[in-house]
């Protein structure tokens, strides 16, 4: 009897690790059947991708360029990472472009509306480009970029638009402390240091005469003053009201023109901190525009933000075609202002409190000889270049050339 009830609860036990068997083999089977079709759905998406056809759009782009090595891409350098390396992967990885336009851009007529330079922020970057034009495209590409780089826009644009050759104007803002335009002869202390209104107002009467068409060939290098590229029309060039930060005083100055040359916007800025702190005299502007040499001091890049491009020409033409809309971003607006105030104002108050660069920067100025000559400037060769060495990088405001 007992012989029989334990060969009894052994076949229970054995039907009861079989079912077990069962139920885990099943479970099993429906793990891979859900894992095979989760790939075979991301298959079908992707072959879905492959079938769309490729239009010509513009991005509207924001980023804090802290450090990148800039916006333009080098294909085949690794050394050295660029905004345009992160978007590029984010296209890919988003299914917008095939993985060989990305290792070859020209496939996707790829063209960027300004060369940000090492560390330069933008806050309405334009890129125009041929994608797929995938379902939820901005949030697939936001989704595989860092958060200090943000795509807020996009617009059909024409078959043969091309973002830097239409591009009328630019405007760029440099934003930083007001301690940079305290007298030279004045002991000031960084945090408590004010801007006065007289000060402010000289500030803009001088930034104001950089207004119409100039020879900017002082202004950055390997241009002649007889270079026909030197001459550069500025529209607006204006300091606004000053603000406190992080207990610091800053004020942004806003200047929009045509196109700019490498350094320039920099050295517009560095020469009317030099005269407002009186090292050079005002005449300086005037003869910086002359076939003289003048030794033009470079301000820090950190500050400089690309902060809209203009395409007046091509909304005119196109924007009310009926099957363009124009290249304006109203309602991008609001996401602009939260972007600086989120990623790029931060960055530039923590990294000139950290880094002092136009504090450090500044101590440069009395090494400049303002009212030398093209020979003299020659024979101080080694003076320009230790200026040069304690200014920063060297970089481009952007491509119009």
């Amino acid at each position: 009897m007992a012989e029989d009830l334990i060969a009894a609860v052994a076949s229970q036990t054995k039907r009861l690790s079989s079912s077990s068997d069962v139920v885990q083999r099943l479970e099993e089977n429906g793990h891979q059947n859900k894992k095979l079709k989760s790939d075979a759905d991301e298959e079908d998406a992707e072959d879905q991708n492959k079938k769309l056809p490729k239009r010509k759009i513009v991005l509207l782009m924001a980023y804090s360029g802290k450090g990148y090595h800039g916006m333009q891409r080098n294909v085949g350098s690794s050394q050295f990472k660029t905004i345009e390396d992160d978007l590029v992967s984010a296209l890919v990885q988003s299914g917008c472009i095939p993985e060989n336009h990305g290792e070859d851009m020209k496939k996707m007529s790829f063209q960027r509306c300004a060369r940000t330079d090492k560390g330069v922020s933008a806050a309405g970057q334009i890129v125009s480009l041929k994608v797929r034009l995938i379902d939820d495209i901005l949030e697939k590409i936001n989704n595989h970029l860092p958060s200090h780089i943000r795509i807020l826009g996009l617009k059909r644009v024409t078959g043969g638009f091309n973002s830097k050759n239409k591009c009328d104007a630019r405007t760029y803002s440099y934003m930083l402390p007001t301690f940079a335009f305290a007298h030279k002869d004045h002991d000031v202390q960084e945090e408590l240091f004010r801007l006065d209104r007289d000060t402010l107002e000289r500030v803009n009467r001088l930034l104001a005469c950089y207004k119409g068409t100039h020879n900017f060939h002082n202004f950055t290098s390997q241009k002649g003053p007889r270079d026909p590229s030197a001459k550069r029309y500025i529209m607006e060039m204006y300091c606004g009201e000053p603000f406190v930060r992080e207990n610091v005083e800053f004020a942004v100055i806003q200047v929009k023109g045509q196109s700019f040359m490498m350094h320039q916007i920099r050295k517009m800025i560095g020469l009317v901190i030099a005269v407002v702190k009186g090292y050079a005299a005002e005449s300086i502007m005037e003869r910086s525009w002359g076939e003289e040499k003048v030794d033009v001091p470079k301000a820090p890049g950190l500050g400089l933000v690309l902060e809209k491009v203009h395409f007046e020409k091509y909304n005119r033409r196109f924007g009310n075609d009926g099957l363009h809309e124009p290249l304006e971003w109203t309602e991008e607006e609001e996401q602009i202002a939260v972007f600086k105030e989120q990623y790029i104002y931060p960055t530039i108050i923590n990294t000139e409190r950290e880094e002092k660069s136009m504090a450090n920067w500044l101590k440069t100025l009395p090494i400049h000889d303002f009212n030398s000559s093209a020979v003299e400037m020659q024979t101080n060769n080694k003076n320009s270049k230790k200026s040069s060495d304690l200014e920063g990088s060297d970089g481009c405001d952007d491509d119009s050339d």
